[in-house]
């Protein structure tokens, strides 16, 4: 069977990183909704989505990242988007979710920021 999404975490100091690899889309939306959940509900520290693996996000995508960012705003916690392609990029952009969700090029220069 064909590999939908994987989610893998690590820690940069006090930041956690969630890697997400494969699609974001109506199908795994809830399995990531999930996940965040029960891993961050309520976040204890910022939040970098390292995207550099994503190859698709759909509106349904974009919504788990609206929620997420809500939770963690809600916590004065910090959340980036690092190293989303450039088509995941332009879906961020075109709906205007980078106007509140901070695009970063690398995990590291979210993890600075």
């Amino acid at each position: 069977m064909e590999k939908v999404m994987d989610i893998s975490v690590s820690h940069r100091g006090e930041t956690i990183v969630v890697m997400v690899d494969g699609r974001l889309d109506s199908t795994t939306s809830a399995q990531l909704e999930l996940w965040v959940e029960e891993n961050l509900s309520p976040p204890d520290a910022d939040v970098v989505m390292d995207f550099s693996r994503l190859d698709y996000i759909s509106s349904a995508g974009l919504r788990v990242m609206l929620n997420l960012s809500k939770l963690i705003a809600g916590h004065s916690r910090k959340f980036f988007v690092a190293g989303a392609q450039d088509h995941v990029r332009e879906v961020f952009e075109i709906s205007g979710f980078d106007s509140f969700i901070p695009l970063c090029d690398s995990v590291e220069e979210a993890v600075s920021g």
